[in-house]
C-alpha cells in the first residue's frame, strides 16, 4: 500500500499540540500514513506531550535548537513513505486537505505540490492573514524566486509543501538552511532537477506574534540572501 509520511517540526507548540496530532491523525485516506514529530529543543511540555505518542508514532528529540529547516531535514531523513509531506504543529493549516494536496502526485501529474494561501478559490476567500506587511513582502520574494529558479509560485513560503519519493530522495541530502531558508532552498532545488510542481489552494488561518509566530523581519531580509544564495551557489 502507498505511504504518507507527514513530517512535523515542533517548537514550544504546547498549546496546539494536542489539537493537531488528533486532527492529523483523524484524516481519511486510502493510504497508510506515518507522523513523524522532530523537536527543535523545545522548553515548554511539548516534549512531554510528544512522549506521549513515542509508542503510537515517530519521535525525534533534537539536542539542540537549530530551526524548522534543521528539523525538517531530519524528518526527511527518518521518513520512509512513497508520499512526503510537511505540516507545521501550529493550527494555521488544516489537516483535512490532504487529500487535495497528494492528488496530482497520485495522479501523476507532479512530483510536488505546494498549497497556496493565495490562490482565488472557495477555500481561500476568508483566508485569515495577520500582517498584510509580511504578505506584500512574501509576493515579492515569490516574484525574486520565480526569475531565479524557473519555479513560479504563488506561496513559496507555505507550511504544505507535498513530494514525491523520487523528489524527496534526490532533494533531501542536499539541504543545508537550519532555519527558514528551507523554503527558498527547496525551491531552488525543485527548479534545479526540473520537477514538475503544481499549487493547490487551501485554507489558513494566521496566528500573531502573540499567539506563538516564529518567522519575523529578520527572517524575511535573510530569504533575499537564500534566494541568490540556493539559485547562484548551490550546484546539482
Amino acid at each position: 500500500m502507498t505511504k504518507l509520511s507527514v513530517i512535523i517540526p515542533v517548537y514550544n507548540e504546547e498549546k496546539t499540540l494536542p489539537v493537531l496530532v488528533f486532527a492529523v491523525e483523524k484524516v481519511e485516506l486510502p493510504l497508510e500514513k506515518e507522523l513523524i514529530f522532530v523537536d527543535d529543543f523545545s522548553f515548554d511540555k511539548s516534549r512531554d506531550i510528544l512522549s506521549s505518542y513515542k509508542n503510537k508514532h515517530k519521535v525525534i528529540f533534537l539536542e539542540k535548537n537549530q530551526g524548522k529547516g534543521a528539523a525538517v531535514k531530519r524528518g526527511f531523513q527518518e521518513a520512509t513513505g512513497d508520499i512526503v509531506l510537511i505540516q507545521d504543529a501550529d493550527l494555521e493549516y488544516n489537516p483535512q486537505e490532504y487529500p487535495d494536496l497528494i492528488k496530482p502526485i497520485l495522479n501523476g501529474t507532479a512530483d510536488v505540490v505546494y498549497g497556496s494561501r493565495f490562490l482565488k478559490s472557495e477555500k481561500t476567500k476568508e483566508n485569515k492573514v495577520v500582517y498584510r506587511h509580511g504578505l506584500l513582502f512574501s509576493k515579492m520574494l515569490n516574484w525574486l524566486s520565480g526569475i531565479f529558479s524557473g519555479v513560479h509560485t504563488s506561496d513559496m513560503y507555505t507550511c504544505y509543501k507535498v513530494f514525491s519519493g523520487k523528489a524527496i530522495t534526490a532533494i533531501h541530502p542536499r539541504l543545508v538552511s537550519k532555519r527558514f531558508g528551507i523554503d527558498p532552498e527547496l525551491t531552488a532545488w525543485i527548479g534545479k532537477n526540473k520537477f514538475r510542481i503544481a499549487e493547490v489552494p487551501i485554507s489558513y488561518q494566521g496566528r500573531t506574534y502573540a499567539e506563538g509566530k516564529k518567522i519575523n523581519w529578520k527572517d524575511g531580509l535573510a530569504a533575499i540572501w537564500h534566494i541568490v544564495r540556493f539559485n547562484f551557489f548551490s550546484r546539482k
